[in-house]
């Protein structure tokens, strides 16, 4: 084993030891009208020696009951402290301090090809929790999640994350937090997703603050409209996101948008992509009202949508 293989494997041996097992109870409505317990996995990253632990909001949600196992067994009830639902990230307290917090790197740098590894915990087994290897494979990635729930900005990687893992680090050769894995996206098969931990920062620390999301939201899931995307529907040969979604009781559904229309402009500003509409709606604040001109059955109309916390 060569001397730099020997210092990665310190590193990540480190590294390890700020990775906690969540594990979770949810009760649920079964056959006539019986509420069972159904019990769920993932795994966490301790951000704060005072016991403050990142994960993934969909590992947590619903949970009447968390326990929190660290690397060398001990085990403790967690407290959900707040959430970020645009990110899917969560925050969870245990009551313990002077835990092994990880350090924390700077996302705005990474780079496609950069070296990473997934560590995650999901059984809380003697052992310390698992590692896998990979490369960045993509930047600024938008995706469709779970229950309408878009994600912008992702880390793609080819480490695989399983859903045991959601919630752990995705961390550099010197085993610095570059991301937090998510296993959120249904079907991937040797591609893995993670919230970078710039990101996943601003929100622990909006959320210790108690201040609440503070992003707006349309309430559409929509694709970039390309030539190929219009040719195999059969649209007009325009740039713009086709609307493939419409949440119900979101600003959009109460403005009349509907699946099929084509977003054009957003308060007079051309929007070619899926990644240009969410930058106009990220300049707005929750409660503005905007314009968007669209085209609806080949007509161009437009409408006022007033933006809102997501539902």
């Amino acid at each position: 084993m060569s001397s730099e293989e020997d210092k990665v494997l310190d590193v990540l041996e480190k590294a390890s030891k700020s990775v906690v097992n969540i594990s979770t109870v949810r009760l649920v409505h079964a056959m006539f009208y019986q509420v069972v317990p159904v019990r769920g996995v993932g795994s966490g990253t301790i951000i704060d020696s005072r016991g403050y632990i990142l994960t993934n909001n969909h590992v947590i949600r619903g949970a009447r009951k968390i326990s929190v196992t660290l690397w060398n067994g001990e085990v403790f009830e967690g407290e959900v402290i707040g959430s970020c639902l645009l990110h899917d990230i969560a925050l969870v307290k245990v009551d313990r301090d002077r835990l092994p917090a990880a350090e924390l790197g700077d996302s705005d740098k990474l780079r496609v090809g950069q070296r990473v590894y997934a560590i995650g915990n999901p059984f809380g087994l003697a052992g310390g929790p698992t590692v896998t290897s990979g490369v960045i494979s993509a930047l600024n990635r938008t995706i469709e999640a779970e229950e309408g729930l878009l994600l912008e900005n992702l880390v793609q990687t080819d480490a695989a994350i399983n859903p045991g893992n959601s919630g752990g680090p995705l961390v550099d050769v010197n085993g610095k937090v570059v991301a937090i894995n998510t296993a959120i996206v249904p079907f991937a098969q040797g591609i893995g997703f993670a919230i970078p931990i710039n990101i996943a920062k601003k929100c622990s620390e909006e959320i210790i603050g108690g201040k609440g999301p503070s992003k707006p939201w349309i309430g559409i899931i929509g694709l970039s409209l390309t030539e190929g995307v219009a040719r195999q529907y059969n649209l007009p040969p325009v740039e713009g996101v086709l609307v493939t979604r419409v949440i119900e009781g979101g600003p959009a559904y109460r403005a009349g948008i509907e699946a099929g229309d084509i977003i054009l402009r957003l308060d007079g500003v051309r929007i070619r992509s899926i990644e240009d509409l969410l930058r106009e709606i990220h300049k707005k604040k929750i409660g503005d009202k905007v314009r968007l001109d669209a085209l609806k059955r080949g007509g161009e109309w437009s409408v006022d949508v007033i933006l809102s916390e997501m539902l």
